[in-house]
């Protein structure tokens, strides 16, 4: 398989002020992050919120410049060159968390898919009109003439998030950038959703770059995982190695949150210690050292990711 994506070094500070308008502090919301994504491959962006998820997901669409590093997208790096700009936002998709973020409640349902075929001039009236037909019959909302005519409220989360979905299809992508995409549907139809999605990554051979702080969706979607925590990717490789045997006390972390309930540990202690605002007030050194049961001298500065038993992991740490 080739490469549909590479980021190389990727890096996005913002400033902070107060309320006099000076700077007062920097966060460092992605901070050197590196990935390559294969054709057909859905990598996994994993992490809890403010980890830097969907700022690396908006820096690849270019929704914003970012301070240092490098976007391959199918081969060519995506500058601010108007044809770079063009080619990424074609070629390269959104599906988001709500689907109003996306689609403007007093459109038709036809209009908000024909949307960017339109920005784009792709055909005429008549043949953007039987792309949106055969794009909601793609996504299994039928009958298509019918749901055309709709608008979103008429519509369920479950068939509003497969009118997004189409949105994203009609342009033939290939890469799609999901973030959180089922995580404001019930479990059934988050289900349907993601077999959805993976049945048209196997018929048109898409890409997809999946983000979610949900492991049991990305294990059940996933090939490829990176684990991310503020602003840094500290884990990363084939995500039932990464899940099933994790390698960073983050890593180890996150998946005891959502563990079963061990009888031997009624109490519900964990192994993570937990100081509210003392790990993103670290300025030296590796960022999860004042929550990890494992850190020593060494954690005073930064790990950097390194090939340990088939992952890459940012560590000093040997763990079992």
């Amino acid at each position: 398989m080739g490469e549909i994506l590479r980021v190389e070094n990727l890096t996005k500070h913002f400033t902070k002020k107060n309320w006099l308008g000076r700077q007062s502090s920097l966060v460092r919301a992605v901070d050197g992050v590196s990935f390559s994504v294969k054709e057909g491959e859905i990598f996994v962006l994993a992490g809890e919120s403010g980890s830097g998820k969907s700022t690396v997901a908006r820096l690849i669409l270019r929704s914003f410049e970012q301070d240092v590093g490098r976007i391959i997208f199918d081969g060519r790096e995506i500058t601010s060159k108007k044809e770079d700009l063009k080619k990424i936002r074609m070629e390269c998709q959104m599906v988001y968390q709500d689907p109003y973020d996306s689609i403007n409640p007093q459109m038709k349902i036809k209009d908000i898919i024909a949307e960017p075929i339109e920005i784009h001039r792709v055909g005429s009236s008549r043949q953007r009109e039987q792309m949106v037909r055969e794009v909601l019959q793609e996504v299994r909302l039928e009958p298509a003439g019918e749901i055309m005519e709709k608008y979103p409220h008429m519509l369920s989360g479950g068939q509003r998030q497969r009118v997004v979905l189409a949105r994203a299809l009609v342009l033939k992508p290939k890469l799609i950038i999901a973030d959180e995409p089922v995580s404001m549907l019930d479990v059934s139809v988050r289900a349907e959703i993601l077999e959805l999605m993976n049945g048209l990554r196997e018929k048109h051979g898409i890409s997809f770059v999946y983000i979610t702080h949900d492991l049991a969706t990305a294990r059940y979607f996933g090939h490829t995982i990176a684990i991310m925590y503020l602003g840094k990717i500290v884990e990363i490789g084939e995500i039932n190695r990464v899940l099933l045997h994790p390698m960073h006390p983050y890593t180890r972390a996150l998946l005891d949150a959502i563990s079963e309930p061990d009888p031997k540990n009624l109490d519900g202690k964990k192994s993570i210690r937990i100081k509210e605002g003392s790990d993103t007030s670290t300025r030296s050194g590796c960022r999860f050292q004042a929550r990890c049961p494992h850190a020593f001298e060494r954690c005073a500065s930064e790990p950097n990711l390194e090939e340990k038993n088939g992952r890459s992991v940012a560590c000093f740490a040997e763990l079992d």
